[in-house]
């Protein structure tokens, strides 16, 4: 926790975080958190953020690599760490964006209007993006060593979603189709091992095929489903 704040802006003065600020922030070990980014990057929860070289000031090699990380992805990151140390991520975020180089000074009253609302947004989006993420998180964490496969309603169940609400992300998203009654995956997710099918035989003699999530298409939905709400909370926001 003694670490010097290490922040960096994009050329479109997008603040960064480093991983090892975050390896801090939550007591972790380094190549923990790097593990758990390179991880999520993998399961589409996240982006696989940019890497950089950066002076060893400690014991080991003169060089180390790091990942710099937006602020969406790292409440990502922390909450799946340990999700106890969010609120100390929110923290350390305003310390960096209060270091990041200040905007112009509004030069009416209609500007500083604006500006209030724009920073308001980003308050209220970040107050979204920690709880869209929770019920995700949570699930990933209890179930992400399950050996079962598990139907569309546990699923939805699990994630606190409405069976209506998550039925329409999923087609919306290509990620699952109607033929006739029922939903089938597309194929690049069974492809990708997130889905398995089963057929079988109902009483009245009818086949059916019936989708089944894998525990790696839970997890993976699970992120994508955070990342929906994240999205669809800070459209509410803007429209507002």
């Amino acid at each position: 926790m003694g670490s010097m704040l290490n922040l960096q802006t994009t050329g479109g003065n997008d603040v960064t975080m480093s991983s090892r600020e975050i390896a801090d922030l939550v007591e972790k070990r380094h190549d923990n958190v790097l593990r758990t980014i390179e991880t999520l990057a993998a399961r589409g929860a996240i982006t696989l953020p940019q890497n950089e070289e950066v002076t060893n000031d400690g014991p080991g090699p003169r060089t180390i690599g790091q990942y710099r990380i937006g602020k969406r992805d790292s409440y990502v990151v922390v909450a799946q760490l340990s999700p106890e140390f969010t609120a100390r991520l929110v923290d350390r975020w305003q310390e960096l964006e209060a270091r990041a180089p200040a905007l112009a000074v509004p030069q009416s009253f209609a500007a500083a209007l604006r500006l209030a609302a724009e920073q308001q947004d980003v308050i209220d989006a970040q107050a979204a993006q920690l709880a869209a993420a929770a019920p995700a998180v949570e699930f990933v964490e209890r179930y992400a060593d399950s050996t079962g496969t598990k139907g569309f309603r546990q699923v939805a169940k699990l994630l606190g979603a409405k069976e209506n609400l998550f039925r329409e992300f999923l087609i919306d998203q290509k990620i699952l189709y109607r033929l006739g009654t029922e939903l089938t995956p597309h194929a690049q997710h069974i492809d990708a091992g997130r889905f398995c099918v089963k057929a079988g035989t109902a009483d009245s003699g009818h086949a059916f095929n019936s989708a089944r999530f894998t525990p790696k298409g839970v997890t993976w939905v699970a992120g994508e489903w955070a990342k929906h709400q994240v999205s669809r909370r800070q459209g509410e926001v803007s429209h507002a």
